[in-house]
């Protein structure tokens, strides 16, 4: 573990424990948000739900591990810097909650468009498998100290990474052509939420290879990958629920259209 300067260490250890407020705090908003939606719609904010709490639960066990990962230690000018304390950072606990959330959240919002059941179950199985092998391929380059050996892992992990993107994207534009403009608009911005918050991961990843390590390094990491999980999330989460939300009133909007323009019997 590189040194970190008091402003360094403190700065993760913030944004660790704001990831775990936001995603407790998002787990109790989705779980009682579920009952405003209609059947059909309530396993999209059930999933959210799954996500934030998993993400929750080993945000804790990050957050816990970084403290114990470090210790203050004063120089004699007086300074003082942390330093490894000899019980290791377990960063593996973020790939463990990757391996679980994102399947969760590509099914999510594909279960929010309210697709068929045969093009829902088909094109779950091929985005769900697709995140694992993502990951999966992502970790041994995460782990690796030399450059190339994270470059091979990295591209073939970006290959189901674009795959995953090309698919959504498509499935997205799809169903705002389908749809009402409050919900176009906000099938648009869970696309624009989609891109910037998933590229960030790849942007973080080859930081090793624009030469920036070290304590700087580090908490760029972090700091970024917390940030991202709470967009990608908590924000997606929100953006389901609307999607949601929009959806129902424009079939309520629909029907009741369709019953005004039923004659008057009799």
């Amino acid at each position: 573990m590189p040194e970190l300067t008091p402003g360094q260490f403190q700065l993760v250890y913030n944004m660790l424990s704001l990831s775990i407020a936001a995603m407790l705090g998002s787990f109790a908003f989705f779980i009682l948000a579920k009952g405003q939606l209609e059947m059909k719609y309530r396993p999209a904010l059930i999933m959210s739900a799954l996500v934030v709490g998993i993400a929750g639960y080993h945000y804790w066990r990050i957050f816990n591990s970084w403290d114990e990962a470090y210790v203050l230690k004063e120089a004699a000018d007086g300074a003082a810097m942390y330093v490894a304390s000899g019980k290791p950072f377990n960063d593996a606990y973020r790939y463990v909650d990757w391996l679980l959330t994102v399947p969760l959240l590509v099914a999510e919002l594909v279960a929010v468009l309210a697709l068929s059941a045969s093009v829902r179950g088909k094109l779950m199985g091929k985005l769900i498998i697709a995140s694992a092998l993502m990951i999966a391929l992502g970790y041994p380059g995460e782990i690796t100290n030399d450059t190339m050996t994270r470059a091979i892992w990295g591209t073939l992990s970006t290959v189901p990474f674009c795959y995953i993107l090309y698919v959504l994207w498509g499935e997205l534009s799809k169903a705002a052509e389908k749809n009402n403009q409050k919900v176009k608009v906000l099938l648009r911005n869970t696309k624009l939420l989609l891109i910037g918050t998933w590229g960030f991961y790849p942007i973080a990843f080859m930081m090793p290879f624009f030469n920036v390590t070290g304590g700087t390094a580090e908490v760029g990491l972090q700091v970024g990958y917390s940030f991202a999980d709470i967009a990608a999330k908590c924000g997606y989460g929100i953006m389901i629920y609307h999607i949601a939300r929009a959806k129902m009133e424009s079939e309520q909007s629909e029907k009741v259209s369709q019953a005004a323009a039923v004659p008057a019997a009799g």
